[in-house]
């Protein structure tokens, strides 16, 4: 896992890369609504882990560098690892929040309650 770099924003970029390989850092940075230099920073950091591998497929000299990104096994694995955790996550909060629903409407009858006994 990339250090430093929150998880969520790990698994966005790691989703639009399978899902795009010939996405531009800029629109990648605009879909995820995080500066350009984070998304270069955290491209990188996935490149140097070895979930992302890049392709420069530009053959002409003065022309704008095109990159094909390519997802390869680990990031397919970590990509699931996130997934699962972002799952287990939610879970967990929706289940606390369910709780704290019941203990309100549990609270809302017995003030019910007692007003209609008084």
């Amino acid at each position: 896992m990339v250090e430093h770099a929150p998880k969520e924003e790990i698994l966005h970029i790691i989703k639009h890369v399978e899902t795009d390989p010939a996405v531009s850092q800029r629109i990648l940075s605009n879909r995820l609504n995080i500066s350009l230099g984070k998304t270069n920073y955290l491209l990188k950091e996935l490149i140097k882990k070895g979930f992302i591998k890049a392709h420069d497929f530009s053959h002409h000299s003065g022309k704008l560098r095109k990159v094909h990104y390519l997802l390869t096994k680990e990031g397919a694995e970590e990509k699931l690892r996130l997934t699962y955790y972002f799952l287990k996550t939610r879970e967990q909060e929706y289940n606390i929040m369910k709780q704290e629903w019941e203990q309100l409407m549990n609270n809302n009858r017995e003030n019910y309650n007692e007003r209609k006994s008084s």
